[in-house]
Formats: structure tokens, C-alpha cells, sequence
């Protein structure tokens, strides 16, 4: 996937060109990774590209990131834990040391990942995880990417 929507995820994304968006949400956007080398992994964009701390946030809006947050976070956990037998648990983590604006990980986690991995920081990774064409986001992520979207659906109804 390479476009000049990455220079401006969320610009793109409220201009409705972000080919990773899945759903808008209330504060900001659900979004699969461009990497898979965990299956599912998704991020929140806020809507506002200026906003680089939560803090920042008025508080009904920073209630609303975090609400957003825990919905994309269940629903990547139940469309992982349908996919995939070994599904554990998500990791949620807002780090901000690297994109200039606020925005919220979850990571799924499997049992078939190596013993020194499943019960550490996604980060310790190897770097190339990052990089390496064969985890890049493709058609072959469709599936899953639906899934998710079905299930935020289904979330987001129930409220």
C-alpha cells in the first residue's frame, strides 16, 4: 500500500482517503495496521490532526477517544478470537513517541508466538517486523478486516 495518504492519515482519513480506515467512530477513526505480523492489529486515529496528547482533549472528548478505544479493542478481540484458535488477549497502548498526533494501539496476541515474545512488548520485536514486505496489510487481510468492521457494527448498536 503506498500513496500520499501517509504523509496525513488522518487529514486523509477525513477526506475519506485512507484506504486502512474501517470505521469512523465517534472521536476518531478505526484503522488497520499497515503491518500484520499480528493478525488484526488496529489502531485509533483522533479526528483532530492537531491534537498530539490526550490530554488535550476536552473531557468529554478525551471520555470519547478512550470509549472508542475499548470498542476497537473488543472488536478486534472477538474477530481474532473467531479467526484464530490461539488468540490471547490485546495489548492497548497510546505511546505518542513517534506519530505527532494522538492515536491508540491494539495489538492482538497468539499463543503460537515465540515464548520470549507473547508475554513482552510488541516493540521488542524485531525491527524488520515493521518493514518486511510479507507482513505488509493486503487483500489477503480482507477477511479480517471485515470481521473487525462487523463487530464495531455490532458494538455500536448494542449502545
Amino acid at each position: 500500500m503506498t500513496g500520499e495518504w501517509r504523509r496525513d492519515r488522518i487529514g486523509a482519513a477525513l477526506r475519506g482517503e485512507n484506504p486502512t480506515v474501517v470505521r469512523r467512530l465517534t472521536a476518531g477513526f478505526a484503522v488497520i495496521g499497515d503491518v500484520q505480523f499480528l493478525p488484526g492489529y488496529s489502531v485509533l486515529l483522533v479526528d483532530e490532526p492537531e491534537v498530539r496528547r490526550l490530554s488535550e482533549l476536552p473531557r468529554a472528548k478525551r471520555l470519547s477517544f478512550l470509549s472508542d478505544m475499548d470498542q476497537l479493542g473488543e472488536a478486534v478481540e472477538r474477530a481474532c478470537r473467531r479467526l484464530d484458535p490461539e488468540f490471547l488477549r490485546v495489548n492497548l497502548e497510546i505511546l505518542g513517541n513517534t506519530d505527532p498526533f494522538l492515536h491508540a494501539h491494539v495489538w492482538p496476541r497468539f499463543a503460537w508466538e515465540p515464548a520470549g515474545r507473547v508475554c513482552g512488548p510488541v516493540w521488542l520485536y524485531p525491527r524488520d517486523r515493521w518493514s518486511d514486505e510479507r507482513y505488509g496489510l493486503g487483500p489477503r487481510h480482507d477477511r479480517l478486516r471485515d470481521a473487525i468492521g462487523r463487530e464495531l457494527d455490532e458494538l455500536r448498536s448494542a449502545v
